[in-house]
């Protein structure tokens, strides 16, 4: 999976979700293999949403500092799990331009721990997902006991 390769993947689908974290305007500069995403707003900055955490940061004053980071080993690892993806890819998880690693048990839960808890979902799908799932929790202290309710 080519991270740059995102021209065919919508970015208001992808942010849907997660306009309560991140309303301002974006463009989408690349991906990883576990859904988050890498945004560029109307100042040139580009964000990292990450989207197991719940968290937007900014990672680069620019795209072409941000190309040029992400160019190293350091930043592959920090940015996009480099050694994670392999392995998962050895797992024969390996996702398609319109998919993504996802997580049975969410990164966000102590629980998520499992082993056999990584399995390939749609990209849009999961990153929707997570984006409410997050927006629920993101006012909760860390710790907190949760139980889920799944409802149509």
């Amino acid at each position: 999976m080519n991270a740059f390769d995102v021209e065919q993947l919508s970015i208001d689908r992808l942010m849907e979700g997660w306009r309560w974290l991140c309303p301002q305007p974006v463009s989408l500069i690349a991906r990883s293999a576990f859904g988050d995403l890498f945004l560029c707003d109307g100042s040139g900055k580009v964000l990292k949403l990450d989207v197991s955490l719940g968290q937007l940061a900014e990672v680069a004053e620019s795209e072409e500092a941000f190309r040029a980071l992400a160019a190293t080993v350091e930043k592959r690892e920090e940015w996009f799990a480099e050694t994670d993806q392999l392995n998962a890819a050895e797992r024969g998880l390996a996702p398609n331009a319109s998919q993504c690693v996802a997580f049975k048990v969410p990164l966000i839960f102590a629980e998520s721990g499992q082993p056999n808890n990584a399995y390939l979902a749609g990209l849009y799908e999961q990153v929707s997902f997570l984006g409410d799932l997050n927006r629920q929790v993101s006012q909760l202290q860390d710790g907190t006991k949760l139980r889920l309710k799944v409802v149509d």
